[in-house]
């Protein structure tokens, strides 16, 4: 490759790292304005009753404020490469997302005892069935047709989803300490620890020990590098960058509060079981991790979106439970956490085909199908229990 010039340098990249320079983004960038636009629409809608107008304009913000987090978080990635790229995004918008849980559960009332159970696991199954599934499609679409990736670290991770959930959501369906699928202070308090405790392992093991396990492969197993073809943003583009994706991932969450009054009288309206609130507001608030994902499986960097799906289902539950634990000392009504029948049928089925996917350190489009099924049936399921 030759010398590279001024004109070949990537739009993200901006000055080299120390060159103390001014951030290199022009207010009129759209990935600057957008999420900007977004906090606006954000402030001046919350806490007031929105006419349909209005629901359809912070429609939009919401959309365009999914677009830039995907396009910081790139930016963001690029700079402190995999697998540190992926964690960022998907603790940033397991953070968020944990906030408005509590938020819902704050002002949810006798509805709020399953708003924690439900979007948690609608986001395992977003997360393991719907992020993977379509990245494994469009990965196997590419001139392979196989997608490749390690073995070792999306089974580690598979098995981190696993442990958490069963411990989360399973076991309080069958618990005798209290009537009913819940926990008792003791238990509550247990899983808390053990949650916290095992997503600080697998961040240890991700960033720390085993590294390798978690970085992009070629067909052959080698080691895949994609960042050597542009060069890396400096410290002022990357700052800038992960501040506009904090912005842009406050508003999503925010805007996704907004609309979700919207959505819950459509829901009885329409008569359809109080968990698909949950359910739509998991897939509004996850689109950032599911588009970036798409986007690195067109690059031939699957294991970079069995990263970032496997990683935000184990935040989801690491970071999500012990904060509600905590907050449930405030809060009255029970805390309801153990899954129905349905629920556990369809996760202990995805927990075996997702084992028999990631053993072979290789998928094909079977595989996709497989997991979009499952992602299916969950989501009609919601509608139609």
């Amino acid at each position: 490759m030759g010398t590279q010039t001024d004109g070949d340098r990537s739009p993200a990249a901006g000055p080299e790292p120390g060159d103390g320079a001014a951030p290199p983004r022009p207010w009129r960038e759209r990935t600057t304005w957008v999420p900007l636009a977004a906090l606006v629409a954000l402030a001046l809608g919350w806490g007031r009753d929105l006419p349909g107008a209005a629901v359809a304009v912070v429609g939009l913000c919401l959309a365009g404020a999914v677009l830039s987090a995907v396009h910081h978080a790139e930016v963001v990635a690029h700079r402190v490469g995999e697998p540190f790229g992926s964690l960022v995004l998907a603790v940033a918008v397991t953070v968020i997302e944990v906030g408005l849980i509590v938020m819902l559960m704050a002002s949810g009332g006798d509805k709020a005892a399953t708003y924690a159970r439900d979007t948690v696991f609608a986001a395992v199954m977003i997360t393991c069935n719907g992020i993977v599934g379509l990245s494994l499609l469009v990965a196997t679409f590419r001139g392979d047709r196989v997608a490749v990736f390690n073995a070792e670290g999306s089974g580690g991770a598979l098995a981190t989803v696993t442990t958490l959930a069963t411990t989360t959501l399973v076991l309080p369906a069958f618990t005798t300490g209290t009537p009913g699928p819940e926990f008792t202070g003791a238990q509550l308090a247990f899983a808390a620890v053990a949650s916290l405790s095992l997503y600080g392992l697998f961040v240890t093991v991700q960033t720390v020990r085993h590294r390798e396990y978690f970085l992009p492969v070629t067909v052959d197993g080698r080691p895949l590098d994609r960042d050597g073809h542009a060069p890396r943003p400096g410290r002022a583009a990357t700052g800038w960058s992960l501040g506009l994706l904090m912005v842009a991932l406050v508003a999503v969450v925010g805007l996704a509060k907004l609309v979700s009054p919207t959505i819950e009288s459509g829901v009885e309206t329409a008569g359809l079981p109080t968990a698909v609130v949950g359910v739509v507001i998991a897939l509004m608030v996850l689109l950032p991790e599911t588009l970036a994902a798409l986007r690195a499986a067109r690059g031939a960097r699957v294991q970079t979106s069995l990263n970032l799906a496997y990683g935000s289902a184990i935040a989801s539950i690491g970071l999500t439970v012990p904060t509600i634990a905590l907050v449930s000392v405030w809060l009255s009504g029970p805390l309801v956490l153990g899954l129905g029948s349905v629920h556990l049928v369809l996760l202990a089925l995805t927990a075996v085909v997702s084992a028999l996917t990631v053993v072979p350190g290789r998928a094909t489009l079977l595989q996709s199908g497989v997991h979009l099924l499952l992602f299916a049936a969950f989501v009609f399921l919601s509608f139609s229990p």
